[in-house]
């Protein structure tokens, strides 16, 4: 393997054609560079200069491998400016997964702003799932960091959990349902109509917040059609196929035909949680956490 070291005198001696002014440079002595240089070129096994009593030159071999051996401690400086980022949280990648309604949070969108401003140079992925799908992906490191609405069950020990904050729930109403002109709506009205809201299967936070607050209040939960996406689920209110209960960021979501309404019931309330690998966190998850910790009045 060639001595970078011995690189760095190549082309310091190829830049000044003069081995005196080479060495004051590289604050050496003549003679050792001379024979680093001479040693160089027996490990290449070709003479890089021409050299007489009046002037150096390159040989035509040394004048072919003058910009390779530039490359190489380009891209050696290039490495070690990348590994000092890497190792200060500067640089690398970024994969955040979230749940569907979260993508409408005014936290989870200054997070992601705040964070672009700081870390520039680190690569940021954004995966939508349903909150239950993140658990493995964090674990087994396809996702950095996760945002759901849902605590991590049984089996999920590598996990660690941040509580971000509460969000209220909201009714959204078709525009011409009576449940409209209201000021605000029990969950015993929202009950006479059908829920629409996440597949069973899809391990939706809110479905099972959904089904606390009715069993708590005691009225029957009637499900309606089921949407993968917040986006879906507002639109099949738009078409009148029945109700949903949304967190309150969700209005952004101003679709002509739907109206939102605030729920009487104070538990309706929705956790906005923060959830990452317990081992091998990098500093790049780190500065994330710091910025959103940050935002919502968190100590570290």
């Amino acid at each position: 393997m060639l001595d970078l070291r011995r690189l760095r005198y190549f082309l310091m001696v190829a830049q000044e054609l003069h081995f005196g002014r080479a060495a004051l440079r590289l604050h050496l002595a003549q003679p050792p560079l001379t024979r680093q240089i001479s040693a160089l070129e027996a490990e290449l096994g070709f003479r890089l200069f021409q050299r007489s009593s009046r002037a150096v030159s390159l040989t035509s071999e040394g004048q072919a491998f003058l910009p390779y051996a530039r490359a190489v401690l380009e891209q050696m400086e290039l490495a070690q400016a990348i590994a000092g980022k890497l190792a200060s949280g500067c640089a690398g990648q970024l994969t955040l997964g979230f749940a569907s309604s979260i993508a409408l949070s005014s936290l989870f969108s200054e997070a992601i702003r705040v964070f672009g401003q700081r870390f520039p140079e680190v690569e940021l992925s954004l995966i939508e799932g349903a909150s239950a799908s993140q658990w493995p992906q964090i674990i087994d490191g396809r996702i950095d960091i996760g945002f759901s609405r849902l605590h991590p069950g049984s089996g999920h020990d590598g996990l660690d959990t941040l509580a971000l904050a509460d969000e209220e729930l909201i009714a959204a109403i078709p525009s011409a349902d009576p449940l409209a002109a209201l000021a605000e709506v029990s969950l015993a009205q929202l009950s006479e109509r059908p829920l629409i809201r996440f597949p069973d299967d899809y391990g939706s936070g809110l479905n099972q917040i959904q089904d606390r607050l009715y069993h708590d209040a005691g009225v029957r939960l009637v499900p309606g059609a089921s949407g993968r996406q917040i986006t879906s689920i507002i639109a099949l209110v738009a078409a009148g196929q029945g109700v949903a209960l949304v967190p309150r960021c969700t209005a952004a979501l101003a679709l002509a035909g739907v109206t939102y309404r605030p729920v009487e019931n104070r538990q309706a309330r929705a956790s906005l949680l923060l959830h990452t690998r317990r081992q091998g966190r990098s500093k790049v998850v780190d500065g994330f956490i710091a910025i959103v910790r940050e935002l919502v009045g968190s100590p570290p």
